[in-house]
């Protein structure tokens, strides 16, 4: 796994650099990713938050999510590509979209989660964990 690793939008407006491992990887299939992603789920690497910074200023959108918890979605506002994504509940963790690493070969989800939320015409990879919603919740 390569520490540090980097990414950003597809423009090049914003860079980021991430100093820790993955806590976890994640595919989340809730309403809010599929909005976000324009599919079935969105893949993120979980990283502590004080491990990355950002370089450019994304643009914010947040909303009051089916867990209660009201969270955000960071992206690129000039070229729209996803970046980042976070909540009240865990504002030490922050999600960084797998599609916005310079390299993202080197993922390897652990999980599916919110699979109460998954369509059923997605497919899912073998072998994952799977949580109706967060891992801890039903």
């Amino acid at each position: 796994m390569p520490v540090p690793f980097e990414g950003g939008c597809r423009c090049g407006a914003i860079r980021y650099r991430c100093t820790a491992e993955p806590i976890f990887v994640v595919h989340c299939h809730c309403r809010d990713c599929q909005y976000a992603s324009g599919g079935a789920s969105s893949t993120a690497a979980i990283v502590p938050y004080d491990a990355v910074t950002i370089e450019g200023e994304p643009a914010s959108y947040s909303v009051t999510a089916d867990s209660g918890a009201q969270v955000f979605r960071r992206f690129c506002a000039t070229c729209g590509s996803p970046l980042f994504a976070g909540n009240e509940k865990s504002p030490a963790f922050l999600a960084i979209r797998a599609a916005s690493l310079d390299d993202p070969s080197w993922l390897i989800p652990a999980a599916d989660i919110w699979m109460k939320s998954a369509q059923p015409w997605a497919p899912l990879q073998e072998g994952l964990m799977r949580w109706q919603a967060n891992p801890g919740e039903a």
